[in-house]
């Protein structure tokens, strides 16, 4: 099996798409089509991991962190990164990371989070904005079906939990080809009126050249026309952080001791407790600072996240416990899903969880 068929497997795990725009997801170092003798699969990169795959014959460290985030100029061995890289490259491994693609997706990180907590009711904190568009075409009624069908089957028509959406309305077309046409209706120079379907599907903007490579196959026209719109709706099913409902009410307390044990925390900061019993809570695995506004106003009880700075606790305003319980902490799960994910797509392959503790943060 070649890397790359895995890295296919990851990427319906984890679409590179859903990543944010500061991120550095995929392949960072490696080749591709290089046979691939096993999979470790870890948190962080470092090197102590990259000598931990080269012990377990694993030539692909697949990792939720990229150990390449920012810009590199020089790979000198100077700090932890550039030692990994060079460890990695000089024993042919090669190094995949997930981070926010997967901290996006509605079955990621954030959904791994409110599993352990046994939250239920999920939905996405903070949808993803400017992610979704439009595709609208015509043509006649004998080749709908066909065109409509072709455009589901690549992933138009998807709105929440409802698939195959679209909307037809008819209406008259117009045309007349010149001496270089092969009109499907009518002959050259000659002005056609056609009755003619509309057709309108929605889909999320990485799926666009798919989409039009159906609409093209499947067109009875020898010039499909076609309009593509970005749409200001954001979308519900992928975007960062997850609010969910315990089955029972706790106290301020239970709750944040039960977060302690299940997420194994070493420490809990937290804002002023208000005495209220805790119901609802929003999660965001990671540096989540960002949607305190968001939780409030999603009516959450308490915000659990990580590396929450001092003027950030201020802004729970007395509405919302804000809880920092610790960055690995709060993603501490997301490599066993990695493993059990790959290992239900391909049965026969060897996947190994990594047994390096990479939390670089101790605690007394």
């Amino acid at each position: 099996m070649k890397i790359k068929e895995i890295i296919t497997v990851l990427e319906e795990m984890a679409p590179l798409a859903y990543a944010e725009d500061f991120d550095n997801v995929g392949l960072l170092v490696g080749n591709q089509d290089d046979e691939a003798t096993g999979v470790l699969v870890c948190h962080d990169a470092l090197e102590s991991v990259i000598d931990e795959a080269i012990a377990k014959k694993c030539n692909l460290v697949v990792c939720f962190h990229p150990i390449l985030f920012s810009g590199i100029k020089k790979i000198t061995g100077k700090n932890y990164v550039e030692r990994s890289v060079l460890k990695a490259i000089k024993n042919d491994i090669a190094i995949y990371a997930v981070h926010t693609a997967l901290d996006n997706h509605k079955n990621g990180v954030n959904k791994i989070f409110c599993d352990a907590l046994g939250l239920t009711n999920t939905k996405i904190l903070v949808p993803k904005p400017n992610f979704i568009q439009k595709l609208v075409t015509y043509t006649i009624p004998e080749n709908v079906e066909q065109v409509r069908n072709a455009l589901f089957d690549a992933g138009a028509g998807k709105i929440g939990n409802y698939d195959d959406c679209s909307f037809t309305s008819q209406g008259i077309g117009t045309y007349m080809g010149n001496e270089n046409s092969n009109p499907e209706i009518g002959e050259r120079f000659e002005f056609v009126e056609a009755q003619e379907i509309k057709i309108e599907v929605t889909f999320e903007k990485h799926l666009q050249n798919k989409i039009l490579k159906a609409l093209f196959k499947n067109h009875v026209y020898e010039e499909v026309a076609y309009e593509i719109y970005d749409l200001q709706n954001t979308h519900q099913n992928i975007g960062l952080g997850m609010v969910g409902e315990l089955e029972k009410p706790l106290s301020e307390i239970e709750f944040l001791q039960l977060v302690k044990t299940k997420m194994q925390c070493g420490g809990i900061r937290h804002s002023t407790l208000l005495g209220k019993s805790i119901k609802k809570v929003a999660v965001l695995g990671g540096s989540g600072s960002f949607a305190i506004k968001n939780a409030i106003q999603a009516g959450a009880d308490v915000f659990l996240t990580a590396d929450l700075k001092y003027h950030n606790f201020y802004e729970a305003e007395n509405q919302i416990v804000l809880a920092d319980i610790g960055h690995f902490e709060s993603e501490r799960y997301t490599k066993n899903y990695i493993v059990d994910y790959l290992k239900e797509k391909i049965t026969n392959f060897a996947f190994v969880l990594s047994e390096e503790n990479t939390n670089p943060v101790k605690y007394l």
